[in-house]
């Protein structure tokens, strides 16, 4: 355990001087026998740590010179263009493509770039059993019983004290917990918007987002939207008199995965509140930060109580469980009518070991390793992508989150490229999906929320062979 620990600490040290620029592109690394002598460890440990450093596409050998630090992957190539839908609401569902994607969600026999979620081999599966076994046995009647209306006591209170963490100050009374972020978000448009009304989201925006607010009636206006720092500002104000309600990603959205500047932020809730206008804030992706500190939501910036702050473990700890809250600010009563009329209680086992599972302090040990793998990760696809894919291709550099944005040539189909993927038993998100307008065809979604094998680089460079020949 201890030759373990060391491998681990050794190799760590490195990656992290490269990811933070300490070693940069082009230095030379110590040769296996002088970082055997360094750290005394063997001459197969020290080969060991080359090794993985090298699957992460960190450095590289060259003959008879020893290991350099490589380029990048996500440097070699551009970023995505800023998308520029057209400023009128426009409401044209991709139905038949969505459904096609998300039908293929519980196939074994397909590798699923497609679907946003981490990877059951990424998550703490065995603690969250135990803590399922303890919510059964500390409950009352087992858990056979409905919650308070606001929710799972345990749960809302730890939301609430995981809110410092960016500012939050949150008191377990402003939080209401509700069966997924879905679930949260859904709650908050009945609350806030009326068929008719128009509300505000990024483009690309998250297709379950777009086809809630269509199933309610409302007309959807796309706003121009940065990969790295997100909607135009300029372009939102110029949009502000159109709007009845606004939803944003701000942390990590899907599929961009920008980060929000704080300025921004700010400026957007104040420029709401002074409109009168809603936001409501989905921050399911918020603990997934790549880099050293969390980031501060929407809701930091809140005086007005106008901000309704969802998030949710979907993405972070069980996407099955449907563990979500909203913090409504001062919508909190019609939310609350709208749960009693919707739900009414979600479900008490479940709520009660995520709570139980926070409170252990076993959540935070899991994000650690879940962000390191998913930085990990979002390197080895940028590596293969430059390597495999079609001249041209552009992709995002996001700061956290789940997704990796593939922009190709304009005359690569990803609709077409889905259709070829699947009979390799490759399932991707084609761009189309991300959107109501005649826009993203030649983009792609990439889930980078899956173990790293061999395998998996194979599926990889067989989808960039396959946009090849398209």
């Amino acid at each position: 355990m201890k030759k373990e620990f060391l491998y681990n600490e050794i190799a760590g040290n490195i990656a992290h001087q490269i990811r933070s620029g300490v070693l940069k592109t082009g230095d030379r690394l110590p040769s296996v026998r002088m970082l055997s002598a360094q750290h005394g460890i063997g001459i197969n440990t020290a080969k060991r740590i080359f090794l993985e450093l090298e699957s992460q596409s960190l450095i590289e050998p060259k003959p008879k010179s020893g290991y350099f630090v490589s380029m990048p992957g996500y440097m070699r190539l551009p970023l995505p263009e800023a998308s520029k839908p057209l400023a009128v609401a426009r409401n044209t569902e991709p139905n038949e493509l969505i459904d096609s994607v998300y039908s293929n969600m519980a196939r074994k026999d397909l590798t699923l770039f497609s679907i946003g979620v981490p990877s059951g081999d990424l998550l703490p599966l065995a603690k969250l059993k135990k803590e399922i076994v303890s919510a059964t046995r500390g409950l009352k009647d087992g858990g056979t019983e409905y919650e308070p209306l606001q929710g799972n006591e345990k749960l809302r209170r730890m939301v609430a004290a995981r809110s410092f963490n960016w500012g939050g100050r949150l008191k377990e009374s402003d939080i209401v917990t509700t069966n997924g972020c879905m679930n949260a978000l859904a709650l908050c448009l009945m609350a806030v918007t009326q068929p008719g009304d128009t509300i505000a989201i990024e483009s690309p925006c998250y297709p379950g987002i777009l086809q809630l607010a269509v199933s309610f009636g409302l007309k959807v206006l796309e706003l121009p939207t940065h990969p790295v720092t997100g909607i135009e500002m300029d372009a939102f104000k110029k949009l502000l008199t159109k709007m009845d309600a606004c939803l944003l990603v701000p942390n990590f959205n899907t599929p961009l995965g920008y980060c929000m500047p704080d300025a921004h932020k700010k400026e957007v809730v104040s420029l709401l509140a002074q409109q009168g206008i809603p936001l409501i804030e989905d921050d399911t992706y918020g603990d997934l930060h790549f880099g050293a500190e969390r980031p501060k939501c929407c809701k930091s910036f809140d005086k007005e109580g106008n901000v309704l702050w969802c998030g949710a473990v979907s993405k972070t700890l069980a996407p099955g469980y449907r563990v979500g809250w909203v913090a409504p600010g001062r919508y909190k009563e019609q939310i609350l009518r709208m749960k009693l009329i919707q739900s009414l209680s979600a479900t008490t086992i479940i709520h009660e070991a995520v709570g139980n599972f926070l409170v252990t302090g076993r959540y935070d040990s899991h994000l650690r390793q879940l962000r390191k793998t998913l930085q990990e990760n979002y390197n080895r696809y940028a590596h293969i992508i430059a390597s495999h894919f079609p001249e041209g291709t552009k992709i995002s550099q996001p700061q956290g989150g789940l997704a990796l944005w593939v922009e190709f040539p304009k005359n690569i189909d990803t609709a077409e490229l889905y259709n070829d993927a699947l009979k390799k038993r490759i399932s991707i998100a084609p761009g189309r999906m991300f959107t109501l307008q005649n826009q993203f065809q030649n983009c792609m979604r990439l889930c980078i929320g899956l173990p790293w094998t061999d395998s998996l680089a194979m599926k990889l460079q067989q989808l960039g062979k396959l946009a090849c020949n398209l």
